[in-house]
Protein backbone atom coordinates (compact mmCIF):
# COMPACT_ATOMS: atom_id res chain seq x y z
CA UNK A 1 0.00 0.00 0.00
CA UNK A 2 1.32 3.47 -0.88
CA UNK A 3 1.93 5.87 1.97
CA UNK A 4 -0.83 8.56 2.14
CA UNK A 5 1.76 11.33 2.52
CA UNK A 6 5.30 11.77 1.14
CA UNK A 7 7.82 9.96 3.34
CA UNK A 8 10.81 11.98 4.63
CA UNK A 9 14.22 10.67 3.69
CA UNK A 10 15.11 7.70 5.94
CA UNK A 11 18.62 9.09 6.24
CA UNK A 12 17.37 12.15 8.10
CA UNK A 13 17.00 11.91 11.85
CA UNK A 14 14.86 13.67 14.46
CA UNK A 15 17.28 12.68 17.23
CA UNK A 16 17.54 15.30 19.95
CA UNK A 17 14.74 17.55 18.69
CA UNK A 18 12.24 18.52 21.37
CA UNK A 19 8.93 19.79 20.03
CA UNK A 20 6.80 22.47 21.64
CA UNK A 21 3.64 21.13 23.30
CA UNK A 22 0.91 23.57 24.26
CA UNK A 23 -2.65 23.75 25.53
CA UNK A 24 -4.92 26.75 24.89
CA UNK A 25 -6.91 26.91 28.11
CA UNK A 26 -10.42 28.09 27.33
CA UNK A 27 -13.82 26.56 28.00
CA UNK A 28 -16.10 24.98 25.41
CA UNK A 29 -18.31 28.07 25.11
CA UNK A 30 -15.43 30.54 24.62
CA UNK A 31 -14.16 29.27 21.29
CA UNK A 32 -14.02 31.24 18.06
CA UNK A 33 -16.51 28.86 16.43
CA UNK A 34 -19.25 30.05 18.81
CA UNK A 35 -18.28 33.70 19.24
CA UNK A 36 -21.30 34.89 17.22
CA UNK A 37 -23.85 32.63 18.91
CA UNK A 38 -22.81 32.69 22.59
CA UNK A 39 -22.46 36.22 23.93
CA UNK A 40 -19.74 37.03 26.45
CA UNK A 41 -22.45 38.37 28.70
CA UNK A 42 -23.76 34.80 29.05
CA UNK A 43 -20.48 33.24 30.13
CA UNK A 44 -20.95 33.58 33.89
CA UNK A 45 -24.31 31.80 33.67
CA UNK A 46 -22.86 28.74 31.88
CA UNK A 47 -21.53 25.79 33.85
CA UNK A 48 -17.80 25.52 33.27
CA UNK A 49 -16.09 22.25 32.37
CA UNK A 50 -12.55 23.53 31.91
CA UNK A 51 -11.17 22.45 35.29
CA UNK A 52 -12.02 18.75 34.97
CA UNK A 53 -10.75 18.75 31.38
CA UNK A 54 -7.44 20.38 32.34
CA UNK A 55 -6.94 17.75 35.03
CA UNK A 56 -7.48 15.02 32.41
CA UNK A 57 -4.81 16.65 30.27
CA UNK A 58 -2.38 16.94 33.20
CA UNK A 59 -2.86 13.24 33.95
CA UNK A 60 -2.31 12.34 30.28
CA UNK A 61 0.94 14.30 30.24
CA UNK A 62 2.04 12.67 33.49
CA UNK A 63 1.63 9.23 31.93
CA UNK A 64 4.17 10.19 29.27
CA UNK A 65 6.34 12.24 31.64
CA UNK A 66 6.16 15.33 29.45
CA UNK A 67 5.88 19.02 30.29
CA UNK A 68 3.93 21.54 28.27
CA UNK A 69 2.81 25.16 28.17
CA UNK A 70 -0.74 26.14 29.12
CA UNK A 71 -1.72 29.37 27.33
CA UNK A 72 -4.52 30.47 29.66
CA UNK A 73 -7.28 33.04 29.42
CA UNK A 74 -7.23 35.55 32.24
CA UNK A 75 -11.02 35.09 32.52
CA UNK A 76 -10.49 31.38 33.24
CA UNK A 77 -7.58 31.94 35.63
CA UNK A 78 -9.57 34.42 37.73
CA UNK A 79 -12.32 31.82 38.26
CA UNK A 80 -10.13 28.73 38.67
CA UNK A 81 -7.03 29.77 40.65
CA UNK A 82 -6.59 26.30 42.17
CA UNK A 83 -6.41 24.82 38.68
CA UNK A 84 -3.74 27.35 37.73
CA UNK A 85 -1.67 26.40 40.76
CA UNK A 86 -2.05 22.70 39.95
CA UNK A 87 -0.74 23.29 36.42
CA UNK A 88 2.33 25.03 37.82
CA UNK A 89 2.84 22.42 40.54
CA UNK A 90 2.96 19.72 37.86
CA UNK A 91 5.95 21.46 36.25
CA UNK A 92 4.17 23.00 33.29
CA UNK A 93 4.60 26.56 32.04
CA UNK A 94 1.77 29.06 32.40
CA UNK A 95 1.50 31.63 29.64
CA UNK A 96 -1.09 34.19 28.51
CA UNK A 97 -3.89 33.70 26.00
CA UNK A 98 -5.29 37.17 26.58
CA UNK A 99 -8.18 37.94 28.90
CA UNK A 100 -11.40 36.76 27.23
CA UNK A 101 -10.49 35.39 23.79
CA UNK A 102 -11.07 38.63 21.88
CA UNK A 103 -9.06 38.58 18.67
CA UNK A 104 -6.20 41.05 18.36
CA UNK A 105 -7.66 42.84 15.32
CA UNK A 106 -10.72 43.84 17.39
CA UNK A 107 -8.47 46.00 19.63
CA UNK A 108 -6.78 49.34 19.27
CA UNK A 109 -3.11 49.16 20.29
CA UNK A 110 -3.99 50.74 23.64
CA UNK A 111 -6.80 48.22 24.26
CA UNK A 112 -4.50 45.33 23.35
CA UNK A 113 -1.86 46.60 25.78
CA UNK A 114 -4.43 46.62 28.59
CA UNK A 115 -5.77 43.17 27.65
CA UNK A 116 -2.39 41.46 27.85
CA UNK A 117 -1.42 43.38 31.00
CA UNK A 118 -4.64 42.37 32.74
CA UNK A 119 -4.45 38.70 31.77
CA UNK A 120 -0.80 38.40 32.76
CA UNK A 121 -1.39 39.98 36.18
CA UNK A 122 -4.23 37.56 36.96
CA UNK A 123 -2.22 34.48 36.00
CA UNK A 124 0.88 35.63 37.88
CA UNK A 125 -1.16 36.40 41.00
CA UNK A 126 -2.31 32.78 41.09
CA UNK A 127 1.19 31.30 41.32
CA UNK A 128 3.74 34.07 41.82
CA UNK A 129 5.57 32.78 38.73
CA UNK A 130 6.43 35.21 35.92
CA UNK A 131 4.55 34.84 32.63
CA UNK A 132 6.88 35.27 29.65
CA UNK A 133 4.88 33.77 26.75
CA UNK A 134 1.76 34.82 24.85
CA UNK A 135 -0.55 33.30 22.25
CA UNK A 136 -3.15 35.42 20.49
CA UNK A 137 -6.69 34.02 20.45
CA UNK A 138 -7.33 32.31 17.11
CA UNK A 139 -3.75 33.11 16.01
CA UNK A 140 -4.94 36.67 15.33
CA UNK A 141 -1.61 38.39 14.96
CA UNK A 142 -1.43 38.74 11.20
CA UNK A 143 -0.76 41.32 8.47
CA UNK A 144 -3.38 43.60 10.06
CA UNK A 145 -1.85 43.60 13.54
CA UNK A 146 1.97 43.52 13.39
CA UNK A 147 1.92 46.39 15.92
CA UNK A 148 0.94 43.82 18.56
CA UNK A 149 4.50 42.53 18.57
CA UNK A 150 5.74 46.00 19.54
CA UNK A 151 3.51 45.96 22.61
CA UNK A 152 4.52 42.43 23.59
CA UNK A 153 8.16 43.49 23.38
CA UNK A 154 7.46 46.67 25.38
CA UNK A 155 5.84 44.62 28.16
CA UNK A 156 8.85 42.29 28.34
CA UNK A 157 7.48 39.09 26.84
CA UNK A 158 10.21 36.66 25.79
CA UNK A 159 8.22 34.90 23.10
CA UNK A 160 4.91 34.69 21.29
CA UNK A 161 3.26 31.82 19.43
CA UNK A 162 0.52 33.78 17.71
CA UNK A 163 1.00 33.34 13.97
CA UNK A 164 -0.46 30.69 11.67
CA UNK A 165 1.57 31.08 8.44
CA UNK A 166 -1.13 29.60 6.18
CA UNK A 167 -4.19 30.54 4.17
CA UNK A 168 -7.33 29.77 6.20
CA UNK A 169 -10.84 31.21 6.37
CA UNK A 170 -10.61 31.67 10.15
CA UNK A 171 -7.07 33.04 10.53
CA UNK A 172 -3.69 33.09 8.83
CA UNK A 173 -0.68 35.13 7.72
CA UNK A 174 0.67 33.21 4.70
CA UNK A 175 3.52 35.68 4.10
CA UNK A 176 5.02 35.00 7.55
CA UNK A 177 7.96 32.60 7.98
CA UNK A 178 7.24 28.98 8.88
CA UNK A 179 9.80 28.91 11.67
CA UNK A 180 11.00 31.12 14.51
CA UNK A 181 11.50 34.79 13.68
CA UNK A 182 12.17 38.10 15.38
CA UNK A 183 9.32 40.48 14.58
CA UNK A 184 10.64 43.63 16.30
CA UNK A 185 13.93 45.20 15.28
CA UNK A 186 16.26 45.55 18.24
CA UNK A 187 14.14 43.31 20.49
CA UNK A 188 14.86 39.77 21.69
CA UNK A 189 11.15 38.85 21.32
CA UNK A 190 10.79 35.60 19.34
CA UNK A 191 7.71 34.44 17.45
CA UNK A 192 7.16 30.66 17.22
CA UNK A 193 4.57 30.10 14.46
CA UNK A 194 2.28 27.12 14.77
CA UNK A 195 3.52 24.23 12.66
CA UNK A 196 2.93 23.87 8.95
CA UNK A 197 4.13 21.14 6.59
CA UNK A 198 4.87 21.23 2.87
CA UNK A 199 2.70 19.15 0.56
CA UNK A 200 4.48 19.73 -2.72
CA UNK A 201 4.71 23.52 -3.01
CA UNK A 202 1.77 24.12 -0.70
CA UNK A 203 1.89 24.95 2.99
CA UNK A 204 -0.64 22.99 5.00
CA UNK A 205 -1.70 23.55 8.60
CA UNK A 206 -0.34 20.74 10.76
CA UNK A 207 -0.01 22.12 14.27
CA UNK A 208 -2.93 20.48 16.02
CA UNK A 209 -6.38 21.67 17.01
CA UNK A 210 -9.20 20.75 14.64
CA UNK A 211 -6.80 19.44 12.01
CA UNK A 212 -5.50 16.88 14.49
CA UNK A 213 -9.01 15.79 15.51
CA UNK A 214 -10.52 15.60 12.03
CA UNK A 215 -7.65 14.13 9.99
CA UNK A 216 -6.13 10.66 10.46
CA UNK A 217 -3.33 10.44 13.02
CA UNK A 218 -0.99 9.47 10.19
CA UNK A 219 -1.18 13.01 8.81
CA UNK A 220 0.20 14.52 12.01
CA UNK A 221 2.88 11.85 12.25
CA UNK A 222 3.96 12.60 8.68
CA UNK A 223 3.95 16.38 9.25
CA UNK A 224 5.95 16.30 12.49
CA UNK A 225 8.46 13.88 11.02
CA UNK A 226 8.87 16.16 8.00
CA UNK A 227 9.50 19.19 10.21
CA UNK A 228 11.91 17.28 12.49
CA UNK A 229 13.77 15.17 9.94
CA UNK A 230 13.75 17.24 6.76
CA UNK A 231 13.73 20.77 8.20
CA UNK A 232 15.63 19.91 11.37
CA UNK A 233 13.26 22.09 13.40
CA UNK A 234 10.87 21.51 16.30
CA UNK A 235 7.13 21.33 15.69
CA UNK A 236 4.76 23.64 17.59
CA UNK A 237 1.63 21.71 18.52
CA UNK A 238 -1.51 22.90 20.31
CA UNK A 239 -4.95 21.71 21.40
CA UNK A 240 -7.68 22.72 23.86
CA UNK A 241 -8.98 21.06 27.05
CA UNK A 242 -12.52 20.89 25.65
CA UNK A 243 -11.21 18.62 22.87
CA UNK A 244 -10.88 15.73 25.35
CA UNK A 245 -14.49 16.20 26.51
CA UNK A 246 -16.90 14.31 24.20
CA UNK A 247 -19.81 14.82 26.63
CA UNK A 248 -19.81 18.61 26.46
CA UNK A 249 -23.08 20.42 25.59
CA UNK A 250 -24.08 20.77 21.94
CA UNK A 251 -24.84 24.20 20.49
CA UNK A 252 -27.54 23.29 18.01
CA UNK A 253 -28.10 26.82 16.70
CA UNK A 254 -24.47 27.33 15.67
CA UNK A 255 -23.65 27.23 11.93
CA UNK A 256 -23.13 23.75 10.49
CA UNK A 257 -19.48 24.43 9.65
CA UNK A 258 -18.81 25.59 13.22
CA UNK A 259 -20.46 22.50 14.68
CA UNK A 260 -18.50 20.22 12.36
CA UNK A 261 -15.21 21.84 13.32
CA UNK A 262 -15.95 21.81 17.02
CA UNK A 263 -17.49 18.38 17.58
CA UNK A 264 -15.84 16.07 15.03
CA UNK A 265 -13.40 13.62 16.57
CA UNK A 266 -13.93 14.47 20.23
CA UNK A 267 -14.36 10.83 21.26
CA UNK A 268 -11.02 9.84 19.72
CA UNK A 269 -9.01 12.87 20.76
CA UNK A 270 -7.58 11.59 24.06
CA UNK A 271 -6.38 8.38 22.44
CA UNK A 272 -4.71 10.25 19.59
CA UNK A 273 -3.04 12.62 22.03
CA UNK A 274 -1.76 9.72 24.08
CA UNK A 275 -0.16 8.22 20.97
CA UNK A 276 1.33 11.58 19.99
CA UNK A 277 2.96 12.39 23.32
CA UNK A 278 4.55 8.95 23.50
CA UNK A 279 5.80 8.89 19.91
CA UNK A 280 7.66 12.23 19.81
CA UNK A 281 9.76 14.26 22.23
CA UNK A 282 7.95 17.21 23.81
CA UNK A 283 8.75 20.15 26.04
CA UNK A 284 7.53 23.52 27.29
CA UNK A 285 7.31 26.37 24.82
CA UNK A 286 9.62 28.62 26.85
CA UNK A 287 12.35 25.99 26.69
CA UNK A 288 11.88 25.54 22.95
CA UNK A 289 11.86 29.32 22.46
CA UNK A 290 15.21 29.66 24.21
CA UNK A 291 16.76 27.23 21.72
CA UNK A 292 14.99 28.59 18.64
CA UNK A 293 16.00 32.15 19.54
CA UNK A 294 19.56 31.23 18.57
CA UNK A 295 18.55 30.80 14.92
CA UNK A 296 15.47 32.97 14.60
CA UNK A 297 15.47 35.14 11.48
CA UNK A 298 14.48 38.78 11.30
CA UNK A 299 11.16 39.28 9.54
CA UNK A 300 10.30 42.49 7.71
CA UNK A 301 6.70 42.89 6.62
CA UNK A 302 6.63 42.49 2.80
CA UNK A 303 5.76 45.66 0.94
CA UNK A 304 2.97 43.97 -1.01
CA UNK A 305 1.15 42.88 2.15
CA UNK A 306 -1.13 45.57 3.63
CA UNK A 307 -0.18 46.60 7.15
Amino acid sequence: MNAPFPVPSPGATASGIVNGLSVDVEDWFQVGAFENVIDRGEWDSIKTRVEDNVYRVIDLFAEADVRATFFTLGWVASRHPNMIRRIADAGHELASHGYDHARVFTFTPREFAEDIRKARAIIEDCTGVAVTGYRAPSFSIDHRTPWAFEELAAQGYAYSSSVAPVVHDHYGWPAAPRFAFRPVTGSSLVELPVTTAMLGQRRVAAGGGGFFRVLPYGFSRWAIRQVNRVEGRPAMFYFHPWEVDPNQPRVGHAPLRSRFRHYTGLAKMAGKLRELVHEFRWGRMDHVAAIEALRAEDFVLPEDVPA
